[in-house]
Formats: structure tokens, sequence, C-alpha cells
């Protein structure tokens, strides 16, 4: 459920400065969880969908973006914990399993999520690594989301899943899907009952209505370069402005809640 304003009073009615307070307390916070193509940008390029997604909401919304890039989930979770080793699964060993500091921060009671905020959480490209510490298992990986998941709604936080954004890989005139780890976050969804947004499909199906392919591979001059940095996966401003609003576009489209919030 979003927060918002108490009920109006006898003594204090809804247009009073107190219930302005009120609402102003109450604004909700979505807080974003991923990798480099949704994380602020530390120089001009590459810039990530999340820094571009506060805009497109009212007032009442702040963005936290916690997305940070090289990670996968694990690192994310577990940084400077993961060895360089895996065990006897095939997984990279963690130890000891305490969490980062950024992930504590965010189930701090006082200052992290709270109840009617929101978590966005997408991984699913280090992930895929075949060395530690980024690798990630498919078990592994669906039982780290669903540990996320849970916590948010443990503090009444809605959890939203979406599938790794896509790179850009024509093949002919079209662009295809380039990321793994999508029937692992539709699976660990319905297991864990969170609305899934398949970025993934959305993504390569704007790079085929902005007809960005076929290209010959020049991401410094035309769209593909006005989109893309100097590689075929990280976004300038202008394509991360675009990703954010395919994200604000899934979020009407597939009736979330938070929709109502944006412009």
């Amino acid at each position: 459920m979003i927060a918002g304003a108490g009920p109006a009073s006898a003594d204090q009615p809804d247009c009073s400065p107190a219930a302005e307070a009120s609402a102003s307390a109450a604004s909700v916070k979505v807080w974003l969880a991923g990798d480099s193509t949704m994380s602020n940008p530390q120089s001009s390029c590459p810039v990530g969908w999340g820094s571009q997604f506060d805009p497109l909401f009212k007032e009442d919304v702040t963005v936290v973006n916690n997305a940070v890039a090289g990670r996968s989930i694990q690192t994310w979770l577990y940084e400077s914990n993961v060895k360089s080793t895996k065990d006897s699964a095939g997984e990279c060993v963690v130890s000891p399993r305490t969490f980062h500091q950024r992930w504590l921060n965010m189930l701090d009671p006082t200052n992290g999520m709270k109840a009617g905020d929101y978590l966005m959480i997408q991984f699913g490209i280090n992930d895929g690594s075949r060395d530690c510490p980024r690798h990630v298992g498919s078990a592994r990986y669906k039982e780290l989301l669903a540990m996320m998941a849970k916590a948010a709604k443990d503090r009444g936080v809605t959890p939203i899943f979406l599938t790794p954004v896509s790179a850009i890989r024509c093949s002919g005139s079209s662009a295809v899907g380039t990321r793994g780890f999508l029937t692992e976050t539709f699976d660990t969804g319905r297991a864990s009952q969170v609305t899934v947004i398949d970025l993934h499909k959305l993504s390569y199906t704007l790079y085929n209505t902005l007809k960005l392919c076929p290209n010959n591979g020049d991401y410094t001059s035309g769209p593909v370069g006005a989109f893309f940095c100097n590689d075929h996966t990280h976004f300038e401003a202008a394509g991360a402005r675009q990703i954010a609003g395919v994200v604000a576009t899934a979020l009407r489209d597939q009736r979330i809640p938070l929709s109502g919030h944006l412009k």
C-alpha cells in the first residue's frame, strides 16, 4: 500500500500546514538495487537509467539509487566477502556471510526502507561471469533475489523485479536479446509473488522502434552513438532517459500502484 497523508480530523483539516507536513513525511521512496546500467554516473558516460528515474515522478516520490557498477547480485550484497574460489557446488565462497553496508543501510529501521516504499531490483548482467567473485549460479541467484524480496515485504515494502536490460546486438535489421537470468527472475517472481518488469524485452523492443539495427558498430556517432557509450552495453544520458521512460511506461501498463505517482 502506498504511504500517504492520514485522514483529516476536526481540529486538523487536510488544507492545514500540519496536514501538509504530514503528507510530506509520508512520501514514498523508490529504492534501486542493480548494476552499471541502473547506477548513477561517475562520468559523462556511462549513465544508468536509475539516475534519470526521479524526474518522472511527482514531488511525493524520492528515488534512492543504490545500484553499483560491476556488481552481480551476490557482490552487491556481500562485497569484499565474496572470495575468488568456488565451493563444491560451483558457487563462489562467501565468508563471512555478512552484508555490505549498502544493504544494511537499506534495512535500517530508522533511515532505511519503510512501509509504503518500493524496492526495484535489476541484476543478471555481471552474474553470468564464469569467474568469482561475480559468478552466480542459477539456484543461488534465485535464492538471493527471493531473500531481498522477503526482506522488503517484511518491512511493508513492495519489491519489483526487473530482467536485465539488453545490450545492442543486431541480427540483420533486428535488435535481439543478449542477457541471461530471465527464467530465474520470472521463476522467483512467481514463487515470491513479486511483479516482474521484463526490461530485457522492453529494451531491445525500444532499439527496434528506434531502428538502431543494422549499424556499423560505430558507437561514437549516429543514432547508436547518441544512445550508447563507446560500447554495446552502457548508455549515454539520452539513452538512459529513454530506458527510464520504458520502465515508467511498464509501471502504467502493468498497473503497478507506483504508477499513480508518475507525472
